[in-house]
């Protein structure tokens, strides 16, 4: 029961850490700020963290990690190269709506991380975007998709869901569906063959 109790703290610092960290920047959330949003004294907070580096360091790569694993996923699924952009989009949309906290830190404050973690997240970014543009690749190459430049469709694309997270709020008029069918038919329209 402790062990528990224990860790629903520890994701209530991480959820709440991530928050700030939006808001305010990482360099500019002190772990005072911290336990006042968590209603804890700055010390107790050590007995379910390390550091500050490690809250960043826990929340940039669950964020990497979940992307990483979801694109290994699709690729191996046995499904027309359309759909796997599509369930990528899909899921960095969804990321954005339900955890937009933690996917802002991941897309700006990684660059805080201390060594060797920077250079892994960097690594993990970099194979993520080879892994997403080599379907790409393999979706014109099977005559799924026109034949245009892959890293051009691959910045339009991660850069055409990224804003999410700056506008998406509930309450726009537009649900978190009806904006995931929006993007995926204005970006895929303009992808697939007709």
């Amino acid at each position: 029961m402790l062990k528990i109790k224990k860790s629903v703290k520890r994701e209530l610092i991480l959820t709440e850490a991530a928050k700030l960290f939006k808001d305010r920047g990482y360099s500019g959330t002190s772990m005072r700020d911290l336990a006042g949003q968590v209603g804890m004294e700055a010390a107790s907070m050590y007995n379910h963290i390390k550091s500050k580096d490690e809250l960043l360091d826990t929340i940039c790569f669950r964020i990497s990690d979940t992307y990483i694993s979801q694109l290994q996923d699709t690729a191996a699924q046995a499904i027309p190269y359309g759909e796997k952009i599509k369930a990528l989009v899909q899921l960095h949309i969804r990321l954005m709506v339900e955890d937009s906290a933690a996917v802002s830190v991941a897309n700006h404050d990684w660059k805080y991380l201390p060594e060797p973690r920077l250079t892994e997240f960097k690594q993990a970014r970099k194979a993520y975007e080879k892994g997403f543009a080599a379907l790409i690749e393999a979706g014109i190459a099977a005559g799924e998709f026109r034949p245009v430049n892959v890293s051009v469709a691959l910045f339009t694309v991660l850069s055409a869901v990224r804003w999410v997270e700056l506008w998406y709020r509930p309450g726009r008029g537009l649900t978190a569906e009806e904006l995931e069918s929006n993007i995926i038919t204005v970006l895929l329209g303009g992808l697939e063959k007709p």
